[in-house]
């Protein structure tokens, strides 16, 4: 992000990278402004380099089970949803490479903290610092970060390894949200801050 009247990116000493939702079911959507086939380029070359330094490297599914029941309440924020998707909809795509030492992370809400593991999985590993991608922006990378944000780890959102389902959305909370709590950066500085 060459926006000067933002802070520099800057990498913790203990990072890790969480992926949002990055799954066979969420990639088919179409995204905006950047294609789900290059935000997954994207995260693909952060996971291996933070593979590459033992570094942690979180992927955030959403899933419920088979029978469905628990799956959200409210229809205002999954209007259509009435059953639990197939099991296809919440398999990693192959780009993302083998799972290995990836902690996976299942969720049922739009932020991986919510009635998940998450935040105990990073503790344990000493982690201060996540650098962010996945889909969409403005639902599940963005409530990620604000619950994180309140959790007193420090953010790094990366804007090419992120995209939305609409542009709108993405620019504002590029623009006006993550500003107030995260760094921001491109694919490219953060590989560069990793090798340094």
């Amino acid at each position: 992000m060459s926006d000067s009247s933002l802070p520099a990116p800057a990498l913790d000493e203990r990072p890790a990278l969480v992926l949002i939702d990055l799954q066979q079911g969420i990639l088919g959507l179409p995204t905006a402004p950047h294609p789900a086939d290059t935000v997954l380029k994207n995260a693909a070359r952060l996971a291996d380099a933070f593979r590459a330094r033992g570094l942690p490297v979180v992927r955030v599914r959403v899933a419920w089970s088979p029978d469905g029941g628990d799956l959200p309440v409210s229809r205002a924020t999954t209007p259509g949803l009435t059953q639990a998707p197939p099991a296809a909809f919440a398999a990693f795509p192959d780009e993302l490479g083998p799972l290995g030492d990836d902690i996976v992370i299942t969720k049922r809400h739009w932020g991986a903290f919510t009635g998940t593991e998450l935040d105990l999985q990073l503790r344990r590993r000493g982690v201060t610092q996540l650098v962010l991608g996945g889909i969409s922006t403005s639902i599940g990378v963005e409530s990620t970060a604000r619950s994180a944000f309140e959790l007193s780890y420090h953010l790094l959102v990366v804007e090419d390894a992120t995209t939305d389902t609409d542009a709108a959305s993405h620019a504002h909370t590029f623009g006006k949200i993550y500003p107030r709590i995260a760094e921001l950066g491109t694919t490219d500085e953060v590989l560069e801050l990793l090798a340094r």
